[in-house]
């Protein structure tokens, strides 16, 4: 149970919020309960779903997102976004069992993808203070500038959904995979 109520349906969340969790039912037929529990502050659900909908426009591939994302939720310990993304990565993007464990370590299959995922997993762990030589390679690797930034703003996206769900408790409501808390460097 999580440590503040989760709206059990989008009437129950505060009126502000109701547009944008029936925006969320009608793009994924269901309503998370990341989103009905961060609807309680419909600023917060708002900025999640912008900045959400803003990197799913940007230039790195679904799969990559996804990745990040987990290698994020794992760093963060974070249950529900490991679950979520797993779920994602698995059912929607088709992404190998055996890459999405990979990218649970922060690492991928391919060198560009194993550059933005190890990258993002470094810039969480060291809390942004990563080196030259961390830049350097992810360029070596075929980086963009742009994917570059991307990276930086999938780690600010994710971290803040760990942070909700990890802070508040959320009961995860995918098919449940326990996150590992892989805090050292890779």
């Amino acid at each position: 149970m999580s440590r503040i109520p989760t709206p059990a349906t989008v009437e129950d969340a505060p009126a502000a919020a109701h547009d944008l969790l029936n925006g969320v039912k009608a793009s994924l037929g269901i309503v998370p309960n990341l989103y009905r529990l961060t609807a309680n502050s419909p600023a917060a659900l708002n900025g999640l779903l912008s900045l959400n909908g803003a990197l799913g426009k940007g230039v790195l591939p679904a799969a990559t997102r996804e990745k990040i994302a987990l290698a994020i939720a794992n760093v963060n310990g974070c249950s529900y976004c490991n679950s979520a993304h797993s779920y994602i990565a698995a059912n929607l993007l088709k992404v190998p069992a055996d890459e999405i464990a990979r990218a649970r370590t922060g690492h991928a299959g391919d060198a560009k993808t194993d550059a933005a995922v190890s990258l993002a997993r470094k810039i969480t762990v060291a809390r942004g203070s990563v080196t030259d030589t961390d830049i350097a390679e992810a360029r070596a690797a075929g980086l963009t500038d742009a994917e570059l930034v991307e990276v930086v703003a999938h780690v600010a996206l994710n971290v803040f959904t760990n942070y909700v769900n990890e802070v508040f408790g959320t009961e995860i409501d995918f098919p449940v995979v326990r996150a590992e808390r892989i805090a050292e460097p890779a």
